[in-house]
């Protein structure tokens, strides 16, 4: 099998009259393993990388991985890919606050060292580490250029690139730009289509291409539950018009059961957008215990915080009292291991304003900026001026919640004109004539396009 890869490699190379140097010879020659049970289990923990990277990110499907790369690992020491994997894998439930500790941290450093010291797959980990669990971007840029003196029309290098250039400020356009390079270079890289589309595009309000990039990762893989879920979305963000993401959630219940729970959290804010309490409650049953996240950043809500946004939207403020009661005692727990995660401490202070703790509340929001500032992290920076709004908003304070309102939108901002004008969380500021004015400011210029 290898050898067979091999060949066909070479013959690419031979027709695209490529000059390949001796370390690409020899990485064309050399097989990823000889065993091939080892190989195996790597191939399948890929596919639960990519499978999380690309749908709401799943705690569950990255242990695995991480499990069946050890696996493969015991059975070839020698696993240079897996290694790799294995170092993205632990990277990952870090960065997106899954596992936000430094044993976490530790375990994806553990795995990059072990790596070939001189290989650009080596120097493409550590640019990997150093962007996902220090925020060291500078760093990470100088370990991508040696990658690239080896690896120089490698799309994971334009990809990881991207994200990095994303998250500074000043260079999200610029990240966007680098990311379409490294889609030329890999059209068919679903994990960058998905980057692209549910991010970059979205925040730069350039909707009608993040339709198109969605198309393009349908055609690659056209099953994608979440990608279905995600293009119809995209008129819930773009136009507040909820009716294409219900019709594809239908389709889905319908016919593909075993999607559900990849998809629970575009069916909770379907079902919030439409103040259906009733599908709001399926959704939350469908994502049984994994986090859930109410737009596409990293912050994960548990299922108590989302039974009181339920129950809150229903009235029932008692029900709303005591999930948020049980939601702060599981959120206490989070902070306390994970004490300078911004997107943990916001997440407390909206449970706090759910609460009625107005001053626990604000100052729990702000301390989430000073933790994850826009000059630290443009995007997720910007997200927590959001939650920040968000939970000023439900103590009452209008003021101060239109004020970060302006601030968030003053960037690329994930906040859209569907989710301010439709969502619950956002109620409390109705009818206020600032906040009005933020929503017709984000309103589509023509319906029709």
């Amino acid at each position: 099998m290898f050898a067979i890869q091999s060949e066909i490699a070479k013959a690419i190379a031979e027709q695209l009259q490529a000059k390949l140097s001796a370390s690409e010879t020899n990485a064309i020659d050399l097989p990823p393993t000889n065993d091939l049970v080892a190989f195996d289990l790597y191939t399948r923990a890929k596919d639960l990388i990519i499978t999380a990277r690309i749908s709401s990110s799943d705690k569950a499907d990255l242990v695995q991985a991480i499990e069946l790369l050890n696996q493969a690992i015991a059975r070839d020491p020698s696993f240079f890919d897996a290694y790799c994997q294995l170092a993205n894998a632990h990277g990952l439930l870090y960065s997106v606050g899954l596992d936000h500790t430094l044993a976490r941290l530790e375990l994806a450093v553990d795995a990059a060292s072990r790596l070939r010291p001189d290989a650009g797959e080596t120097h493409l980990a550590r640019a990997q580490n150093l962007y996902l669990g220090h925020r060291d971007y500078d760093g990470a840029l100088g370990e991508l250029e040696l990658a690239r003196q080896t690896l120089p029309n490698d799309s994971r290098i334009y990809q990881l690139k991207g994200f990095i250039q994303r998250r500074q400020q000043g260079h999200y356009e610029e990240g966007t730009r680098t990311l379409e390079h490294a889609i030329d270079l890999d059209p068919r890289n679903v994990i960058t289509l998905n980057q692209i589309a549910a991010f970059n595009y979205p925040r730069l309000r350039r909707y009608a291409d993040a339709k198109s990039a969605w198309d393009r990762l349908l055609a690659v893989r056209p099953d994608d539950s979440n990608g279905k879920v995600s293009r119809a979305a995209v008129e819930l963000y773009w136009k507040g018009d909820t009716r294409p993401l219900h019709q594809v959630i239908d389709s889905i219940r319908a016919t593909d059961a075993a999607a559900l729970q990849r998809i629970a959290d575009s069916w909770l804010i379907c079902a919030l957008a439409e103040r259906d309490a009733a599908a709001a409650k399926d959704a939350l049953v469908a994502a049984g215990e994994k986090a859930i996240a109410l737009s596409n950043e990293n912050v994960p809500f548990s299922r108590a915080f989302i039974e009181g946004l339920i129950a809150r939207m229903s009235h029932d403020d008692a029900a709303a009292r005591s999930a948020f009661s049980a939601a702060r005692a599981d959120q206490e727990k989070i902070v306390a291991t994970q004490a300078s995660y911004g997107p943990a401490m916001c997440v407390l202070g909206l449970i706090d304003a759910g609460l009625g703790r107005k001053e626990e509340a604000i100052r729990e929001g702000r301390r989430a900026i000073e933790l994850l500032p826009v000059a630290k992290d443009l995007p997720e920076g910007m997200d927590m001026i959001k939650y920040l709004a968000m939970t000023a908003a439900r103590v009452g304070d209008k003021d101060l919640a239109c004020e970060q309102l302006e601030l968030a939108l003053s960037g690329p901002s994930g906040l859209t004109y569907g989710e301010l004008k439709l969502l619950p969380l956002w109620d409390p500021l109705r009818g206020d004539p600032r906040f009005e004015k933020i929503v017709n400011s984000l309103a589509p210029k023509d319906q029709n396009k």
